[in-house]
């Protein structure tokens, strides 16, 4: 089965309903690939976030100043 000159370079012609179709396809496959590759980001980072937390001791509260505003009232 070889390919013909006229099938290789002049493919039958689409309509507008199956190209519109084929391009959502696209689309919608190309965004759901994105809104995985983010949700396994941020699942990622958030994995890491709480693993440095338990590791580092929290902060102690720094004594600051007081303001002149904090004065007055």
């Amino acid at each position: 089965m070889t390919a013909t000159k006229e099938e290789f370079f002049k493919p039958a012609k689409l309509s507008a309903q199956d190209k519109a179709a084929r391009t959502d396809d696209t689309a919608r496959g190309i965004i759901a690939q994105e809104t995985n590759a983010r949700e396994a980001k941020t699942a990622r980072l958030r994995a890491m976030r709480l693993d440095q937390q338990t590791k580092e001791p929290a902060p102690t509260p720094r004594k600051g100043r007081k303001t002149a505003a904090a004065d007055k009232v």
